[in-house]
């Protein structure tokens, strides 16, 4: 009896979505088999990752994007593990942040829930709200608003916390924190993709604080070292695509970097498949998985579904910048606890060269003080992040005009007396996915959508989760399901 073809696999992007889909193609954790399809991962970066990568700082390597993940989220922990670098996980060693409220540095209140306040005293104290505020927050606690009437499938975040806590709450926590993982504004970001439980809770009747304490982490004392809020890894998140990409070439995976798909054909005959085209090259595959972002994506499905286009096109992209920066340590005072400082979109410089002038940072992370291992002896590192999907200033500066303006607000976030001794820096254009009202909607006709093309899978940043672990879910997911599609024929 003829065996049955090996099956050929085309994925278009090599971040960490589309790295995982390779992973599971190729059989994932038990690995390759006789019966796992060959895998060709095409890409238009020189580099896997995606935003998942090294950035040069001296003669160190940091990571330009992320530099951690949620440990609620176990996807990251079970992944290393798979590849052999789960001894290299290790937990943040500080907990809490600052926010700039009321002209000053102050410490967010205890109990937050992903911003959100669940307990009025600590809010008080930590006059981040000006007396109007805290009065209209204090509402909440002695008449607080109706719920809604009837479910709500979605709704927009800043609205739900503003008609419950007021709108200072929501300028002052919701919008630097909740908005600042997208590079978003609240005002339109999706509650029942982003903060399902804050969707629910906005329904209950009563104190939206009360409703929201159980998605409060727990106190030092109950939770400690032994509860970390985030995890990374001791070579740093790049560590993780790096290890990939040296395991599926083992796998015998085929990289094709440095080139830009331009044109997805469908291919009749008696084993359907796909043309997948760049300007140089024709890779033909049973099935092709897309994870590259929606715009890109748009372009190649138009004459194949023109709806789902449209559909792709709906989801757009916030462009954002990192600096990272090392200090002499007895140059620079930062605050005694915490991990870094949240700007509220529209703050201003209250000092300085730049003084009345609203702030390009929109956070700053002190980097050694999260992830100790990064630490060198009379030095300190951080990480000044800028840019929104409403304020595109950072494209119309130079890159050394752009550090120079973030080296003068971080002296105006904290103490410094000198110059920086490092400084780079990582523009990330079009690169954070907005998830506005009904974003699950949309993704549900996109996958709808794709689902009707035979062998044609979709994942990626802009669908279920912008995240290191989402991406990883998203990934995995697709090349199990095209795997699985792929040993029925």
């Amino acid at each position: 009896m003829n065996e049955s073809p090996r099956q050929h696999v085309a994925i278009v992007g090599a971040g960490i979505s589309g790295l995982c889909a390779a992973w599971e193609l190729t059989g994932g954790a038990h690995g390759p088999s006789d019966h796992t399809p060959s895998v060709v991962l095409i890409d238009a970066d020189s580099v896997v990752g995606g935003k998942v990568r090294s950035l040069a700082l001296g003669n160190r390597q940091l990571d330009a994007g992320p530099d951690g993940a949620l440990a609620r989220r176990t996807e990251l922990a079970d992944l290393a593990d798979e590849i052999g670098l789960g001894g290299d996980l290790i937990p943040i060693a500080a907990r809490g942040a600052a926010v700039f409220a009321r002209g000053h540095v102050r410490p967010l209140p205890e109990g937050l829930a992903l911003g959100v306040p669940t307990r009025f005293g600590a809010l008080r104290r930590s006059k981040v709200l000006s007396l109007r505020g805290l009065l209209r927050a204090f509402r909440d606690v002695v008449t607080p608003a109706p719920p809604s009437r009837g479910h709500l499938q979605d709704r927009a975040i800043g609205s739900l916390i503003g008609t419950k806590l007021g709108d200072e709450v929501v300028t002052t926590l919701i919008d630097p924190m909740i908005g600042g993982i997208n590079a978003g504004r609240v005002a339109e970001m999706s509650a029942a993709a982003i903060y399902p439980g804050l969707l629910d809770a906005a329904q209950q009747r009563g104190s939206l604080m009360k409703a929201m304490r159980p998605f409060a982490p727990p106190p030092p004392e109950e939770g400690g070292a032994n509860s970390p809020a985030f995890l990374s890894l001791r070579g740093g998140m790049h560590a993780i695509p790096e290890r990939l990409e040296s395991l599926l070439h083992e796998r015998g995976v085929h990289f094709i970097m440095n080139t830009e798909v331009t044109s997805l054909v469908r291919q009749g005959g008696a084993e359907p498949g796909w043309a997948v085209n760049s300007a140089t090259t024709t890779t033909l595959a049973n099935a092709v998985i897309l994870c590259a972002p929606t715009f890109a994506t748009a372009s190649l499905l138009r004459t194949l579904d023109p709806e789902v286009a449209g559909l792709l096109e709906q989801i757009d992209y916030a462009s954002v910048a990192i600096a990272t920066f090392t200090f002499r340590a007895d140059e620079i005072d930062l605050p005694p606890e915490g991990t870094g400082v949240l700007v509220p979109p529209g703050s201003r410089v209250p000092h300085g060269p730049r003084a009345g002038e609203k702030f390009l940072t929109t956070a700053l992370t002190f980097l050694d003080r999260k992830w100790p291992h990064l630490a060198r002896e009379g030095e300190l590192t951080l990480r000044v992040h800028c840019g929104k999907i409403d304020d595109d200033r950072i494209a119309h500066l130079e890159d050394d005009v752009l550090l120079n303006e973030l080296a003068v607000e971080l002296g105006a976030l904290v103490e410094v007396r000198g110059t920086p001794l490092q400084s780079a820096l990582q523009r990330w254009t079009n690169s954070l996915p907005q998830y506005r009202v009904n974003h699950l909607l949309r993704v549900q006709g996109i996958e709808a959508a794709i689902a009707r093309q035979p062998r044609l899978d979709i994942a990626g940043a802009a669908l279920h989760g912008v995240g290191v672990p989402a991406c990883i879910t998203s990934g995995r997911a697709a090349g199990r399901r095209v795997l699985a599609a792929t040993l029925e024929s």
